[in-house]
């Protein structure tokens, strides 16, 4: 039996009854820490880990990459954070759906941790804002093929009443890796003299660790579609489709977080301080996750997201306001609870809405929602931030985020109860 059938769910509460709660899949751990989740499931944890040292290795010095060694605008960066994840928004529904409609998973997942491995490469070799901008895009391309057909497989390999958990601790071993990655690039800087450009060559190698590892992950055979249910949007309900509207209003206003590390950068604080912050951020967000996650099971997926927007709305609040590096410790910590309580829910929350057979598709389409928006309010951001200072940038995101946790909550469509379709 796999994760998502057809019993009746509300959309208010969309966990799973407490007889599916005893739903068990073969191979899974029952005891300890792991119960209820799958050796795929842990494994793709550990593909992640890896992934995620590579990308966030070079991710807090990114922008300072761009502003100090190739002397890009503020502008400019703002642009190239903004169509790095348009691609990885186009690349994420289409992937999605070939992976839903052929059966496959595997071959999307290796070949989007692949690229996004050598992608670093490309970057290293930039002595100019136009290459770093194709090594950006490649990155975030690899990200988009892979993660729709990757949390599909995750959802495939774990029962329903765990989907949260098995999210969760995903997102809690990604983002482990998000820890690692700048310590180990701080280390890395203070042995080569802050060569900056000598971190993204070492960045490649734990990208390309982790990539071998998709190749010991076991996907179940799947029947391919027909060609008519093979189309991007075919057979989505409607609850589903405002899901979209709803987080849509967030996503057009939520920049890239290189404005945060831009704002932490602007009262002070030195390349380690940044990376030391981002550090923090992570290790909260990494910490949280699986308890989020395992939480959105019991108490449902909408209370946890609208309390995860309204955290961020006074995150960023704050970010507009503060004056004192100190004033940033808080912030990025709590900036973590954001991030766990809504980056793997509203993906299980997507999958919950939708018929088994379309779960890559469902996360794609959201993961292309959340990529157009960002290229859309990190374009803004950078404009706003240079012309009219950088405490729009975080009003916006406040703004949008509060407005978003009130439609969430009073919209009728996604409280009313349902019945999940059937394929």
């Amino acid at each position: 039996m796999i994760c998502g059938d057809t019993q009746s769910r509300t959309m208010e509460d969309p966990q799973p009854t407490p007889a599916r709660s005893a739903e068990h899949l073969p191979g899974e751990y029952r005891r300890g820490l792991l119960a209820g989740l799958s050796p795929n499931v842990v494994l793709l944890g550990w593909v992640s880990f890896f992934a995620d040292v590579s990308s966030e290795m070079l991710y807090p010095l990114i922008p300072i990459f761009l502003t100090t060694v190739l002397a890009a605008p503020v502008q400019v960066v703002g642009v190239i954070e903004g169509l790095a994840e348009a691609a990885s928004s186009i690349a994420k529904p289409l992937a999605g759906r070939w992976s839903d409609a052929s059966g496959k998973r595997g071959l999307y997942i290796l070949q989007g941790y692949s690229l996004s491995a050598l992608s670093k490469a490309v970057l290293a070799l930039a002595h100019g804002w136009p290459l770093a901008l194709a090594g950006r895009v490649a990155d975030r391309l690899g990200k988009g093929l892979r993660g729709g057909p990757r949390d599909a497989l995750l959802a495939d390999s774990v029962a329903s009443a765990n989907l949260g958990k098995a999210l969760g601790f995903h997102r809690g071993m990604d983002t482990m890796g998000a820890v690692v990655g700048p310590l180990l690039a701080l280390l890395l800087l203070k042995l080569s003299g802050e060569n900056l450009r000598l971190v993204l060559w070492l960045a490649v190698i734990p990208g390309l660790m982790g990539a071998a590892l998709v190749l010991l992950v076991r996907e179940r055979r799947r029947a391919m579609q027909s060609r008519q249910a093979a189309r991007l949007t075919a057979n989505l309900p409607s609850r589903f489709r405002w899901f979209l509207v709803v987080w849509g209003v967030f996503a057009f206003t939520n920049s890239s977080d290189v404005f945060l590390l831009l704002k932490a950068r602007s009262l002070g604080l030195a390349t380690i301080g940044v990376v030391l912050l981002y550090a923090l951020y992570n290790l909260t967000y990494a910490a949280a996750s699986p308890a989020l996650g395992r939480l959105s099971d019991i108490l449902g997926r909408k209370k946890l997201l609208i309390s995860g927007l309204l955290v961020f709305g006074l995150v960023y609040a704050g970010f507009a306001v503060a004056m004192k590096p100190v004033h940033l410790i808080i912030l990025f910590a709590v900036y973590g609870l954001y991030m766990a309580a809504t980056e793997g829910v509203s993906k299980a929350f997507a999958i919950d809405l939708v018929p088994p057979s379309f779960k890559a598709t469902a996360t794609g389409l959201l993961g292309m929602v959340v990529g157009i928006g960002a290229l859309v309010a990190s374009s803004a951001a950078g404009v706003l931030w240079d012309h009219v200072g950088s405490w729009t940038v975080f009003a916006l995101g406040a703004g949008g985020a509060t407005l978003a946790a009130v439609a969430l909550g009073g919209s009728s469509v996604l409280s009313r109860g349902a019945t999940q379709p059937s394929t």
